[in-house]
């Protein structure tokens, strides 16, 4: 499922019209067709529908949603904000067929008072207004529509498309429509998933209206939101013949004195996720305390001071064939000597953590590496290593992790809500598993642990981070369905909640 800004969708909608020959006319009664077709599905057929329009492409869909409804049976009334005569193009098209069809347009403009006593009756809203086209500030009559809207708790609202209001490619918003329900047509829109727009969005649905792929890929970057089926169809599965070292020998480095737990939750996420051999470098100051917590684990003591790494790891004793390195670490002198000697290793490298923090001290290093390398920052973390603010992370998720990974050859796993991967090449990949039972300590060590473990048992290191992304946010989301608290999961619950998320995915398969 293809992600897109509004000038990409623009780019798409020519392209399919201009150079495949769909007219657009096609194209919008499809739309309104496939939005009608949820609609039918969910609204109770003696509700009170209001179907809210504006003059462009996002108005000519509302026209053909009313009359869909309207065939079916459905109280709806169509409610044209404009002025009927600014509708243009393939709207105005709509438009003319609705009424073609025996149907009343309701203009809100010199009838502004009664919109305002009847927007309280309906039970339904269906909101056609703005679409992607805006910039700016929401002018009037929209901004005190929209207000009004949002003040009714009783109305159900569903946007077509993008809420109106909200910018289709993220930012600050002003004045928008919170919907119960966003229907978008053929991609979402990156607004849906960059904050504070997507909490605008409500439920997500998308629908196809028969764009064909080749337009989508002649004149879109490439963006995808990772789904399920993604998961199932790149998942690997286990030979009866295989063995412990068929799916890796792998080795974790990380905690100090005080930061024991860290590395123990990393260690166990990855066997929990299949890794066959574990190995755990740890400071020898911690051993005793680290040992006994994870008895399926090797130890490989390391020279330690002040409770932390000296620097010094002898990977001649070992072999591997994935490193994560970073859990509770801490930012010392020899936690940089560790982390430059493990970029010298030619198997994949996780860098999470503290392993981020000297970023600028071995930038070089990355470049120069021909295995794969994955670095798991959240936005401070990236913006301490880009030497930016925070902000200027946030409002751009998609394009400073692109530019990011493309400029050190990379992997970058940008966490937090809708979780970004970036490959090297620029693609990027959106996660859409988890929920704020992850805003907790630890929670970043669990992910680490699945994604070195699946680099040992994924052909493509991309489907590996990415579903380690997603198996991480589905074990969130299946600990708050079971009847925990968002407040109350631990680091240690989502680890034993990925059990039964690989088990689900398994039987899927089958």
């Amino acid at each position: 499922m293809r992600i897109v800004t509004a000038s990409e969708m623009y780019a798409i909608d020519r392209y399919t019209t201009e150079q495949i020959g769909i007219s657009e006319d096609s194209l919008m009664e499809n739309a309104g067709q496939a939005v009608a077709r949820v609609l039918c599905e969910r609204i109770q057929p003696a509700a009170r529908i209001a179907v809210l329009t504006g003059t462009g492409n996002n108005g000519g869909d509302g026209f053909v949603v009313a009359r869909v409804l309207k065939s079916y049976g459905y109280m709806t009334d169509l409610w044209l904000i404009p002025p009927k005569e600014k509708v243009k193009g393939a709207a105005k098209k709509a438009l003319e067929i609705y009424e073609n069809s025996g149907d009343e347009v309701k203009n809100y403009i010199g009838n502004e008072q009664e919109f305002f006593e009847q927007i309280h009756r309906y039970d339904v809203l269906i909101d056609a207004m703005l679409g992607i086209g805006v910039k700016g500030s929401i002018k009037s009559p929209y901004k005190e529509i929209i207000d009004k809207v949002n003040q009714i708790d009783e109305l159900t609202v569903y946007a077509v498309d993008v809420p109106s209001g909200v910018p289709a490619d993220g930012g600050e918003v002003e004045t928008a429509i919170r919907a119960d329900v966003t229907i978008t047509i053929q991609c979402p829109k990156l607004s849906a998933y960059t904050f504070p727009t997507a909490d605008y969005y409500g439920e997500l649905i998308v629908v196809d209206i028969g764009i064909p792929p080749r337009a989508l890929e002649t004149t879109a970057t490439f963006r995808q939101a990772w789904v399920e089926e993604d998961v199932r169809r790149t998942l690997p599965t286990r030979n009866r013949s295989s063995h412990k070292g068929t799916y890796g020998k792998g080795i974790v480095i990380g905690g100090s004195r005080n930061m024991t737990g860290a590395i123990t939750l990393t260690a166990k996420a990855a066997l929990r996720s299949g890794a066959g051999l574990l190995t755990m470098a740890i400071p020898d100051d911690i051993y005793s305390v680290v040992a006994n917590r994870i008895p399926e684990a090797m130890q490989h003591p390391c020279p330690s001071e002040n409770g932390s790494f000296a620097g010094d790891i002898d990977f001649a004793q070992l072999d591997i064939d994935a490193i994560a390195v970073g859990p509770g670490m801490g930012r010392t002198e020899g936690t940089k000597r560790i982390v430059q000697t493990v970029l010298e290793q030619d198997v994949p490298v996780v860098l999470d953590a503290d392993a981020l923090f000297f970023w600028n001290e071995y930038a070089s290093f990355v470049k120069k590496r021909t295995s794969p390398t994955i670095v798991t920052p959240h936005p401070g973390e990236l913006a301490r290593m880009l030497g930016v603010s925070i902000h200027d992370v946030e409002k751009n998720r998609f394009g400073v992790s692109k530019q990011f990974a493309m400029d050190y050859g990379l992997y970058v796993v940008l966490k937090g809500p809708y979780t970004i991967v970036t490959t090297p090449d620029g693609k990027q990949y959106v996660n859409t598993t988890g929920n704020p039972a992850l805003a907790k300590g630890g929670s970043g060590d669990v992910l680490t642990g699945i994604i070195v473990a699946f680099l040992m048992q994924h052909d493509s290191v991309q489907a590996a981070v990415s579903n380690a992304v997603w198996v991480h946010g589905k074990a969130a989301d299946f600990l708050v369905q079971k009847g925990h608290s968002p407040f109350s999961v631990l680091a240690t619950d989502v680890i034993d909640a990925i059990s039964p998320v690989l088990f689900q995915l398994r039987e899927r398969i089958k």
